[in-house]
């Protein structure tokens, strides 16, 4: 009991309250968004290809929003940023259920991508600001837990309720948004939230001027590409894996089925002991370690001849994402200037544009060439990227001691 209560005391009631507003948002949002797709097949006029590019522009908005909305925080107000994003974005999953029109379905996949970008990356600032620098690298590891227990939970519950095919889970969504942002609003109120948000208004930048800091900032760039590099191999397991479980084995969507539960359960069991043992060692030792077991899970997907070993290398490659994606946020988090923080997480959405040229990459190589040779190409992809991430740390190294992280 003391140790739960000094576990309490360490961390403030508000990164808790992100924490499991995190796992409920991700509840919600799995219980409706997986079932887009069929939502609009069923209840529109429209065909695959025009499914596909609605359901695909959220994640092109979400791609190039997060630094717009970390710069506007920065300049203005992280609460301001948060809650116009949050009550947005629960009236975007209610007009998904109102509507059958293709324009304004795209309009609200735009708006539905961009309070995404804009929403996560300023909450994440908000953990770290309120939250000491030796702690940083759990309560994002923490964050990382929340996110898959509610994307293990959320279609399941979708299914289980028969929401698959109804406008009912997009509502549902809304009002668990519109909830979540009513309770975090009051909290924030509570503890007086608007008094440490901000910093400084005289060292506020502007959006033109954090846009000229990260275009100069070289460690950026390198730590951008790194988090590109590894989407281009990550995204294989939702964009290729499936095919290739069908060449080999058959049945691949129901093998598939069983191996994302086996990564769901994974990440729920290790992400607490993994993040501690990480924290004992640098970001750059753990995001190392994390993409050497990403390329031993991608090669074993791709070699392996029977389930049991297709099971080992899910856990490996699980492994690799524990240890890979808190790593890299507390990479970002140590370069950020601390007036741009927000812009800095924002620029991370950038990233995204690896899991838009992995999918098509990786099955243009399982088309020509087979499973085997495509992942065991994506696993050298994900290797290399340590080497640019090793790059980037050690300018910014070299930043550091030239004091450039100062004002602008």
């Amino acid at each position: 009991m003391n140790k739960l209560r000094g576990f309490l005391a360490s961390y403030h009631p508000i990164v808790f309250s992100l924490l499991i507003g995190h796992m409920i948002s991700r509840i919600a949002t799995s219980m409706s968004m997986p079932f887009l797709a069929l939502y609009l097949a069923a209840h529109t006029d429209m065909g695959p290809g025009g499914i596909g590019f609605i359901v695909g522009a959220g994640a092109l908005a979400a791609t190039f929003g997060g630094f717009l909305g970390g710069a506007l925080s920065d300049r203005y107000s992280r609460r301001l940023v948060m809650f116009a994003s949050l009550f947005v974005w629960s009236g975007v999953f209610v007009g998904f259920a109102l509507t059958d029109s293709p324009a304004v379905l795209l309009l609200l996949s735009l708006m539905n991508g961009l309070c995404r970008s804009w929403f996560e990356p300023v909450s994440q600032v908000l953990m770290a600001d309120l939250t000491p620098k030796e702690r940083r690298m759990n309560v994002f590891s923490m964050r990382y837990l929340m996110a898959n227990v509610g994307v293990a939970i959320g279609p399941v519950l979708g299914v289980w309720l028969g929401l698959g095919n109804g406008g009912l889970a997009f509502v549902i969504t809304g009002a668990i948004y519109f909830v979540y942002a009513i309770t975090l609003y009051s909290m924030m109120i509570s503890f007086g939230i608007k008094d440490i948000e901000g910093g400084n208004r005289a060292a506020k930048a502007t959006i033109a001027d954090a846009g000229r800091v990260l275009m100069g900032d070289a460690s950026l760039r390198l730590f951008l590409l790194g988090g590109i590099v590894v989407g281009i191999g990550y995204s294989q397991l939702f964009g290729n894996m499936a095919p290739h479980l069908d060449r080999v084995f058959g049945h691949g969507d129901r093998l598939f089925g069983y191996l994302l539960t086996i990564n769901a359960v994974t990440v729920i069991a290790l992400q607490i002991p993994l993040g501690w043992l990480a924290n004992k060692r640098p970001p750059l030792f753990a995001l190392h370690a994390g993409n050497l077991f990403f390329a031993i899970g991608l090669a074993g997907i791709g070699y392996a001849e029977t389930f049991a070993l297709q099971v080992v290398a899910m856990i490996l490659f699980t492994v690799g994402e524990i240890l890979n994606y808190p790593a890299a946020t507390m990479l970002l988090d140590r370069l950020a200037p601390e007036h741009l923080r927000g812009a800095y997480y924002g620029a991370q959405t950038f990233s995204n544009l690896g899991q838009f040229i992995g999918p098509w990459a990786g099955g243009w190589l399982l088309g020509e060439y087979g499973g085997r040779t495509m992942f065991a190409a994506m696993a050298v992809v994900v290797l290399l990227s340590s080497l640019v991430y090793r790059a980037g740390s050690r300018d910014s190294r070299k930043t550091m001691s030239a004091g450039k992280s100062g004002a602008l």
